[in-house]
C-alpha cells in the first residue's frame, strides 16, 4: 500500500480540523451523467466526498472501474485542500464509508492525521444524491425520440451511401417544400465536398442561410464565428467517426470520413436557433420533419444523380408522396416537392468570388507566387509512369489533358499529388477553371535568415497564375537524385512532363496510389527557371521576387 510522503502529512496537519463527519463512497454511474465520457460509455464510477454536517459536496470525481483505492484517496485530499465552493480547506474529525476494504485502506493512509475512519451500512446523504442522479437521468430527453430513432439512423445510412457531397457543393441549394409541422420550405445545403465536415443543413429560411454565409465570409475571429454559427435557424444531420473506433485523436484529424467504411460512421441530429442555440436532441415534430426531408432528398438524389453530377447545376423539380411514420394502422402521406435553385446557387457563389477577389488583390500586391492550390497535407513525389500505364490513364480517366508527346525513354515524368478524394476533386476543378496546366518548373529559392537554399516546385496554369507546390531543400540527397532523373526524362521528351492527381491519402494506398486511385492526368511543358523568369526567390517570410 502506498503511503503519503512526509511533506503532504505536514501540509494536511496544518489544515484546520473541523468537528464534521464526512461521507465517502464509490458507486457505478451507469448513465447518470452526460458530461463524463466514462459515464456515457456506461463504465464509469463516481467517487463522492460529502460533508454530512454541512450537507455539501466537497469533491466529486468520475473514474474507470479499473482504478484502485488510490483514486478514493486522491478525491479525499482534494476535498480537504481544494473543496468545491462554498466549503473551505479543512480536514474532518471523522469519516464514514460503507465499504470495509476502503475503510481499512483509509485507516492505513490517514494514520497520524487524527481522523477517525468508521464503517456504516448506510450513507443517507450520498444515497439521496444518487437518487437525484437517477431521477435526472430518467427525465433527460433522449438524443432522438425513441419512435423515430431507428428510422432516422437508417435514413442517415442511406444519405451516407448517396454521398451527395460528391456532386453538390455547399452553395448548390435544394429546396424541400413540406408545409407540415410548422415548417414551410427547408433549404438543404450539403457539406462535404472539401473533405472536412460531412452532413446536410436544413435551413428554415433563405434569410438565415444568406445571413450565415455572409457572416462566415467576413468574420475571422473565433468568437464571431461562433456567434454566426449559433445565429443559424436550421435542422441538421452531420456525420462523425464513431467514438468507439477512435485510436488516436491526432491521427483522426487527418482522416477523411469518406475513406472509412460505413460501420465507422456515426450520424448526429439536432437543431440550431438564434434564441435556443444548438440543441442536439430534436423533439417529435422536428424529428419527423428531418425524416421526411431526408427521405425526399434520398429519392431526389437517386433519381437525379446523373444530372446533378454534370458540369452545371440544372433546374430540376420533383414531387413525392412520402408515408408519415405513425403508430396507427392508417399511414398518412406527406406531399413533398424538391427543387434545385440554380439562381440562388449563382448568387451564393458570387458572394464567395467577390470575397476571394478581394483577398487575391491583397495577396497579389504582396507576392506573385500563390500557395493555395495544393492541399497542405498532400503527399508529393517526383517519378515516372510507364507508357503502357499512361495509355490506360489516357483512356480511363474522366479528367485528361493531352499534349502531342512523342514517346521516348522509360515513361512520362510526373509530379504525383495524392490527397483526399474531395480535395483532389477541388484541386482538379481549380486547374480546369484556370484553363488547364501550362507548365511545371523548378525555380531556385533561398532563406537568407537560415542560410538555406531551396528548389521550389511551381505550377503555371494557362491563365498565367503561378502556384507553389513544393519546397525542397537543395542539399537533400533524395530530392537531388529525383530532380536529376526528372531533368533527364524531360529532356528525352523534348520538354514534356505531367501531373497526376490521386485520392487515397488516408487509405491503405497512402504514398503508393494504385491506378484505381488516379483521378486526373495533366500533360504539360517542363519549364526552365529562365523561361519562367522569376529569378532567385527569397523567403521573407514568404517567397517574394528579389
Amino acid at each position: 500500500m502506498s503511503a503519503l510522503n512526509r511533506t503532504t502529512y505536514r501540509r494536511l496537519k496544518n489544515l484546520p480540523q473541523i468537528p464534521s463527519v464526512w461521507e465517502g463512497d464509490r458507486r457505478p454511474l451507469l448513465n447518470f451523467s452526460e458530461s463524463a465520457d466514462l459515464a456515457a460509455e456506461g463504465g464509469g464510477e463516481c467517487i463522492l466526498w460529502v460533508d454530512g454536517s454541512e450537507g455539501i459536496v466537497r469533491a466529486m470525481d468520475v473514474v474507470s472501474p479499473d482504478m484502485g483505492p488510490e483514486a478514493v484517496v486522491r478525491a479525499l485530499l482534494r476535498a480537504m485542500e481544494h473543496p468545491h465552493s462554498p466549503a473551505k480547506a479543512s480536514r474532518p474529525s471523522k469519516i464514514v464509508v460503507r465499504d470495509r476494504e476502503i475503510q481499512f485502506y483509509l485507516r492505513g493512509v490517514l494514520q497520524d492525521l487524527d481522523i477517525t475512519v468508521d464503517y456504516v451500512p448506510d450513507l443517507p446523504l450520498i444515497d439521496e444524491l444518487f437518487r437525484g442522479f437517477e431521477e435526472s437521468a430518467l427525465n433527460r430527453q433522449p438524443p432522438l425520440p425513441p419512435q423515430y430513432a431507428d428510422l432516422l439512423h437508417r435514413k442517415a445510412d442511406e444519405i451516407w451511401k448517396d454521398a451527395p457531397w460528391d456532386f453538390l457543393a455547399d452553395h448548390q441549394i435544394v429546396s424541400i417544400e413540406l408545409n407540415r409541422w410548422d415548417v414551410g420550405t427547408l433549404y438543404a445545403s450539403v457539406m462535404g465536398m472539401l473533405g472536412m465536415e460531412y452532413g446536410i443543413l436544413l435551413y428554415r429560411s433563405l434569410e438565415s442561410l444568406k445571413r450565415f454565409r455572409a457572416s462566415v465570409l467576413t468574420e475571422e475571429s473565433f468568437e464571431k464565428m461562433e456567434q454566426a454559427f449559433l445565429g443559424q435557424d436550421c435542422l441538421f444531420l452531420t456525420f462523425e467517426r464513431a467514438e468507439d473506433e477512435f485510436e488516436d485523436d491526432e491521427d483522426d484529424e487527418e482522416i477523411d470520413l469518406a475513406d472509412l467504411p460505413i460501420s465507422e460512421i456515426s450520424p448526429s441530429f439536432g437543431t440550431v436557433h438564434p434564441l435556443e442555440g444548438m440543441r442536439p436532441s430534436p423533439y417529435d415534430e422536428e424529428a419527423l420533419a428531418i425524416y421526411i426531408a431526408l427521405e425526399a432528398l434520398h429519392r431526389f438524389f437517386r433519381a437525379s444523380h446523373r444530372q446533378l453530377a454534370g458540369d452545371t447545376f440544372p433546374t430540376i423539380s420533383k414531387q413525392y408522396r412520402i408515408p408519415v411514420p405513425t403508430q396507427g394502422e392508417i399511414k398518412p402521406t406527406a406531399a413533398v416537392k424538391v427543387s434545385t435553385l440554380p439562381d440562388l446557387a449563382s448568387e451564393l457563389l458570387d458572394m464567395v468570388d467577390e470575397q476571394e477577389d478581394d483577398d487575391l488583390d491583397e495577396a497579389e500586391m504582396a507576392v506573385p507566387l500563390r500557395d493555395d492550390l495544393v492541399p497542405k497535407d498532400a503527399f508529393l513525389s517526383l517519378g515516372v509512369i510507364p507508357w503502357e500505364s499512361v495509355e490506360l490513364l489516357r483512356s480511363d480517366l474522366d479528367c485528361y489533358q493531352a499534349k502531342e508527346i512523342k514517346e521516348a525513354g522509360e515513361g512520362l515524368p510526373v509530379v504525383l499529388i495524392q490527397t483526399t478524394r474531395p480535395k483532389a476533386k477541388t484541386l482538379i476543378e481549380h486547374i480546369q477553371t484556370a484553363g488547364g496546366l501550362k507548365g511545371i518548373c523548378f525555380n531556385p529559392g533561398e532563406d537568407p535568415f537560415e542560410d538555406e537554399r531551396y528548389d521550389l516546385g511551381i505550377f503555371q496554369t494557362e491563365n498565367s497564375n503561378l502556384y507553389l507546390f513544393g519546397e525542397f531543400l537543395e542539399n537533400d540527397p533524395t530530392h537531388a537524385a529525383a530532380r536529376k532523373k526528372w531533368d533527364q526524362r524531360c529532356k528525352k521528351l523534348k520538354g514534356y512532363c505531367g501531373l497526376v492527381i490521386a485520392k487515397g491519402l488516408t487509405g491503405a494506398s497512402r504514398g503508393n496510389p494504385q491506378p484505381r486511385d488516379m483521378m486526373a492526368l495533366f500533360e504539360a511543358r517542363s519549364l526552365s527557371a529562365t523561361e519562367l523568369g522569376l529569378g532567385m526567390l527569397q523567403l521573407m517570410p514568404q517567397f517574394e521576387l528579389q
